[in-house]
């Protein structure tokens, strides 16, 4: 039985791991033999989507690690655990993708973390059912807003793509989970908040 000390000594783990560890993934990267040849342009712009997922993941961790913090059902703890090692591989896939394409990660890393943690303590302290909510919706944004880069990429980077439909495919499984377990549908104007919210880290990502 897991005390709170122990979910908050769980929670200061995540942190330490995802911000200041090499990341590693459970599973293989997709897309490993895939060969991608880029120009200059295609490189940079690849590298900035890319550091806009690798910073979607970071919030991620941060937001479960929040989320798991605050949850009063074992059953939903475990499902937040469940999603967060399958985020865990895809901020290992971006991470390496990034270095291979001669990049880093965002430099805000740690702001996005700090902002995303206090997001998923709140979104917890308002009960099981809502945090299932706050997670079925930010699921459902991530789809959209991984859409959007894999309409984006090169048509000949298959690495990259690999990577982001693996990547679509775990986001859209996390919502359905989310939405099994009796996630209550947010509020339109919370929809919106975290919208506009998402828009400013993809933006300041994608260059920083």
């Amino acid at each position: 039985m897991f005390t709170a000390l122990d979910r908050v000594i769980c929670a200061a783990d995540d942190a330490l791991r995802t911000l200041a560890a090499a990341a590693t993934s459970a599973r293989p990267m997709p897309g490993a033999t895939a060969q991608s040849e880029l120009s200059e342009s295609e490189r940079q712009h690849v590298c900035g989507l890319m550091r806009v997922d690798h910073a979607g993941e970071v919030c991620a961790q941060a937001l479960y690690a929040g989320q798991a913090l605050m949850a009063r059902d074992p059953r939903v703890r475990a499902t937040l655990a469940q999603a967060a090692n399958e985020e865990r591989d895809h901020l290992a896939w971006c991470a390496q993708r990034l270095d291979e394409l001669g990049s880093a990660p965002s430099v805000l890393s740690p702001v996005w973390f700090a902002g995303s943690f206090l997001l998923g303590v709140a979104s917890g302290a308002a009960g099981d059912r809502w945090s299932l909510g706050f997670l079925v919706e930010t699921e459902r944004q991530v789809e959209r807003h991984l859409d959007g880069h894999l309409e984006s990429l090169p048509p000949q980077d298959q690495r990259s793509r690999a990577i982001l439909e693996k990547m679509r495919e775990d986001e859209i499984s996390h919502a359905q989970a989310g939405r099994s377990m009796g996630a209550r549908e947010l509020p339109l104007a919370a929809q919106r908040a975290m919208g506009i919210v998402s828009r400013v880290m993809t933006t300041t990502a994608y260059r920083l």
